[in-house]
């Protein structure tokens, strides 16, 4: 997609289940009028919580956790943290007997919690639109019983990623395609701070 976009060559993307579709243009313009361009999602995530009140105000914490992680080669994907709590996503293609490993190595110095049947929600926004964005999507969700687990704003600012139960992780999309592509919105939208 990148040496595309550099080249200035926009892409389309279709739907192989509806190939008579227009699908979605992507390219170097964009659609301003679009507070979302592009909803997608990851399944069968595992989401762990990694929590220890060694953290509060502690240096060389975080570097020992992620030190964990690549003695134990596993990944992340999504991550979130406060003062006293790391939240990362496990994907899919994690071996099952690292996993248990590095959770008993974090052990030592955290309480470790997996949370598995999650997934990603993540949506690509403008990033001057993005606390419209949320009060859209969290509107959305409240009004829909769908409850956020994590969230994470990716370092560009135009992706914003929610970890959900995978088992809601369909009924999400299509109302947030509805609200945000479709103009049909069981929620009011919030644009430049303004219900329209």
């Amino acid at each position: 997609m990148q040496p595309a976009l550099h080249a200035n060559i926009p892409v389309r993307v279709k739907n192989s289940y509806n190939p008579s579709a227009p699908g979605s243009l992507i390219d170097n313009v964009g659609n301003p009028s679009r507070m979302v361009t592009a909803i997608t999602c990851k399944r069968n995530i595992t989401l762990m919580d990694i929590t220890s009140l060694q953290m509060l105000g502690a240096y060389g914490f975080l570097g020992a956790v992620f030190a964990d992680f690549e003695k134990n080669k596993v990944s992340v994907d999504v991550l979130a943290s406060s003062e006293v709590s790391i939240s990362v996503t496990l994907d899919k293609k994690q071996k099952e007997n690292d996993i248990e490993k590095l959770r008993d190595d974090l052990s030592n110095f955290a309480e470790v919690e997996l949370h598995r049947d999650r997934a990603i929600l993540t949506l690509i926004t403008d990033v001057s639109r993005s606390s419209d964005v949320l009060a859209t999507v969290f509107a959305t969700f409240s009004m829909h019983g769908i409850q956020v687990e994590m969230m994470s704003q990716g370092a560009s600012k135009v992706n914003i990623s929610f970890i959900i139960r995978d088992d809601q992780i369909e009924n999400a999309i299509l109302i947030l395609h509805a609200c945000l592509f479709e103009g049909k919105c069981d929620v009011a939208i919030i644009e430049d701070g303004h219900v329209v």
